[in-house]
């Protein structure tokens, strides 16, 4: 190319800038509504934890009498211990049940779309539909369907919902019943990806199904596995709908969650209207996920690449 064709600086900086402008044009929409759904909430509520409210007089600015109200709070270190207790269960016995399911629906060779199907069902039914359901599986009568199962084993019947120590277990097993068919439409997309001439590989070098699972389809879905491990840590940080609809927080605080304190310190009957309190410990929680996320994702770095 001669110096007499070849295209100017100048001349690419003006074909160039009309594009930028174009492309912040068609986000500026996007960005007002993000912005006024999103990003103003949370500001409006960093501001609300510095001031005593109850959004009808003017507010007053407290600083950080909020937060020390509620690290102050007796029931907080029971609603810490029940939060992280739910996190536990769940991370043990809900975490690799959608990764099972997976793997094993991943295998059939018929009627997969139905299993996939009954799988994601419970993720469609209303949460208030799927407590009156449950709650009927937990009736502590004999006429309970737990019970009744366990009852032919000579077992029972056992108080589920009032017990101070099958409470906990029991929302575990309701919200993960609930919550894993998302997980396992997750898994089994990425499950696509994975070439099946691997398999063959194995299978002539004389693996079985554990040696296949472990050694092919588990590092393929490495970073999959990684993202809903974050994700299922942070949802049930964040456990409210189970304590609330099922037991309010009981048998004696048994159930008493940080999130469910934040709702009772906005609405409750006792303490309901102190808005300042409730944003002071939800920032609290949000700080600790966000740091507990960002010390995770740096030490899984290397592995999720």
């Amino acid at each position: 190319m001669t110096a007499a064709t070849k295209p100017s600086p100048v001349r690419r900086r003006r074909v160039r800038a009309p594009r930028g402008l174009g492309g912040v044009v068609f986000l500026l929409p996007m960005l007002l509504v993000f912005g006024m759904f999103s990003w103003w909430p949370i500001i409006k509520s960093v501001v609300m934890s510095f001031q005593a409210t109850n959004l009808v007089e003017p507010a007053r600015w407290v600083g950080l009498d909020n937060f020390r109200t509620v690290l102050a709070d007796p029931d907080l270190p029971t609603a810490v211990q029940n939060t992280g207790y739910f996190a536990l269960l769940a991370l043990i016995f809900g975490y690799p049940m959608p990764l099972f399911l997976a793997v094993v629906m991943n295998d059939l060779r018929r009627a997969r779309g139905l299993y996939t199907v009954l799988a994601y069902l419970p993720v469609v039914i209303p949460p208030a539909v799927a407590v009156l359901l449950w709650r009927f599986f937990y009736d502590a009568g004999s006429t309970g369907v737990f019970n009744t199962i366990l009852g032919w084993i000579g077992l029972g019947p056992f108080h589920w919902l009032e017990s101070t120590s099958l409470v906990m277990p029991a929302l575990v097993l309701e919200a993960t019943w609930a919550a894993a068919g998302g997980t396992v439409i997750i898994y089994l997309a990425a499950l696509v990806s994975v070439p099946p001439e691997l398999y063959d590989a194995a299978e002539v070098d004389g693996a079985g199904v554990w040696r296949k699972i472990w050694h092919v389809t588990l590092p393929h879905l490495r970073s999959i596995m990684l993202i809903t491990l974050i994700l299922q840590v942070i949802g049930t940080a964040q456990v409210f709908l189970e304590p609330y609809l099922f037991t309010d927080g009981g048998p004696d605080n048994a159930t008493l969650t940080v999130l469910l304190m934040v709702y009772n310190y906005a609405f409750g009957n006792t303490t309901g209207g102190a808005y300042g309190e409730a944003t002071a410990l939800s920032l609290m929680l949000a700080a600790v996920l966000a740091i507990l996320s960002a010390i995770y994702f740096r030490l899984t770095r290397s592995w999720s690449s």
